[in-house]
């Protein structure tokens, strides 16, 4: 697949672009993130004709920058959000159930230090956790057994700490998994297709004006509704509708990632930031260590990938030296940085970043549905909100709007060459076709990459069937090796031009010009930051 058609991603192979996007679509799904995917895979299920485009690439903005957890949200508890939490615990054991290998149990830990404040109130709250979760864990922990959870934790003064569980996943492959279950369906997806302007007829919206980053073609897509899943970019479409939805308030999360062996971690440490009393975490996280969050009111361009800045570096590692003291991490230890936009719903009296919620909303005008806020965990309900508001807009359809699993089941292939983790990995990132990707593994690419749990072979079949369209589809979102590596991955660039060259149909300048361009959106957005450090 090559040229402008390789962004198109459809049941049964390619077809034409113009022609695909000339069909009677009953929705327009404008955003591909997890939002946009899980309103196209629970409209495409249920029969609709539905259509996805994304300007970027699919995940290329909060669905591949977030902290990678699927919670339910002990702070959203603690702040009185009983409903949004027990819908996150919901979904949270959903996703667990039914995507294992792509969602994962992730262990906490919460050290507790003489002269601390709030051990009843948090152990009282993960009482009320395990209700939602319907289960029942021991979380108190003495300073002996809690140092065999979290062995590198500050002992100074150490009186015990609070253990849980939530889960953990890859937001990006997360994105994926949902679209590919959505193409099953029948749906068609297609990335680097941005919306420029919706399309009206006597006020109603009636589809959007499509234009392609490949060649700038224009395309007129008509759909009976169009869904803005957009998420901290939504509005921008709306021209006189903006006003009637709610007010975002984008709020940039930026993490750092380390060596597994610089900060081995066996659970999920987290902790009050000693400056703000902010929680802090870090956790193991694809074979390495992943650190976050801040939460600061993002005030760059939107049209600019977000990124971390000097303070914010200087902030998470002020909170590990603090957590970790006897390790002396350095900037010298991180290998790569990421910041992702919160859609988040602004409140009414412009409160600290950390303190605004994170329920989501929907609004409709005649032909438009549009989402605002919401969380990664919550996907789901998201969509089926969506939906509901859809409905009243298309006459005829009745379809039930009940929760289900996200993802059909599956039995794993026999692969009794594979490894049961592996197997289980690919499984849950891949599905239906996990037993294609295996088939398509030339010898020695079911290895993993050193210093990550990713394999070869996981490249190769992402450069020939996942709509890869620049290198850093491939190697930011497609698989993650770009952030587990130093330098993005330069040091295994040979070998990957080697395996991927040929499945994208990239010639030698072709290559040259990507790479290029790769190792400069690296630098400047997953790289440390020009500022002289602290």
């Amino acid at each position: 697949m090559s040229g402008q058609f390789s962004a198109l991603w459809q049941r049964g192979g390619r077809a034409g672009l113009a022609d695909v996007l000339a069909r009677e679509w009953d929705l327009l799904v404008i955003g591909g993130g997890i939002s946009g995917a899980g309103v196209l895979l629970e409209a495409a299920r249920r029969g609709l004709r539905a259509l996805l485009v994304e300007r970027h690439d699919f995940a290329w903005g909060t669905s591949s920058r977030s902290s990678k957890l699927v919670h339910g949200g002990l702070r959203y508890l603690k702040g009185g959000h009983v409903r949004l939490t027990a819908e996150s615990v919901r979904e949270r054991e959903m996703l667990l159930r039914c995507a294992p290998g792509l969602v994962e149990p992730q262990g906490f830990a919460f050290a507790h230090y003489a002269g601390a404040r709030g051990r009843r109130s948090f152990l009282a709250g993960l009482a009320v956790y395990d209700v939602m979760a319907k289960r029942r864990e021991r979380h108190w922990l003495d300073a002996a057994d809690f140092l065999m959870a979290a062995p590198n934790v500050k002992r100074d003064g150490l009186a015990g700490g609070i253990v849980y569980t939530d889960a953990r996943t890859d937001d990006a492959r997360l994105v994926l998994r949902v679209l590919r279950e959505a193409l099953d369906h029948g749906a068609a997806a297609v990335n680097h297709l941005g919306a420029c302007a919706l399309l009206r007829d006597a006020g109603r919206v009636v589809g959007a004006r499509l234009a392609c980053a490949v060649d700038g073609a224009e395309y007129d897509v008509r759909a009976r509704v169009v869904i803005d899943a957009t998420g901290a970019w939504s509005g921008a479409l709306h021209g006189d509708d903006a006003g009637q939805g709610p007010r975002l308030r984008p709020l940039r999360g930026s993490h750092l990632i380390l060596p597994a062996w610089r900060l081995p971690l066996a659970r999920a440490v987290s902790l009050m930031h000693p400056h703000d009393g902010r929680p802090v975490f870090a956790y193991p996280w694809e074979g390495a260590t992943l650190v976050g969050t801040t939460d600061l009111d993002h005030e760059d361009d939107m049209e600019l990938a977000a990124r971390i800045t000097r303070p914010e570096v200087d902030y998470l590692m002020a909170a590990l030296r603090a957590q970790f003291p006897q390790l002396q991490l350095c900037d010298a230890d991180i290998v790569s940085t990421f910041a992702g936009v919160r859609p988040v719903i602004a409140g009414k009296d412009g409160g600290a970043p950390s303190q605004e919620g994170r329920e989501h909303v929907v609004w409709s005008r005649p032909g438009l549905v549009a989402i605002a806020g919401g969380k990664l965990t919550t996907f789901r309900a998201i969509a089926l909100d969506a939906l509901r508001a859809a409905r009243t807009q298309l006459p005829g359809w009745r379809e039930p709007l009940d929760a289900c699993a996200v993802f059909a089941p599956v039995p794993p292939p026999r692969a009794p060459h594979v490894g049961a983790s592996l197997l289980r990995r690919l499984h849950g990132r891949h599905g239906a076709s996990t037993a294609a990707l295996l088939d398509a593994a030339q010898p020695g690419e079911l290895e993993r990459i050193p210093g990550t749990e990713t394999v070869w072979a996981e490249l190769r079949w992402a450069a020939r069937c996942e709509a890869v369209q620049h290198l850093d589809d491939l190697l930011l979102r497609r698989t993650r090796v770009g952030l587990l590596l130093r330098d993005g991955a330069a040091a295994h660039l040979e070998r990957i031009r080697a395996i991927c060259r040929p499945e994208l149909g990239w010639g030698a300048a072709h290559w040259a010009h990507e790479e290029a361009a790769y190792r400069a959106h690296w630098t400047t957005c997953h790289g440390l930051p020009d500022d002289h450090p602290h």
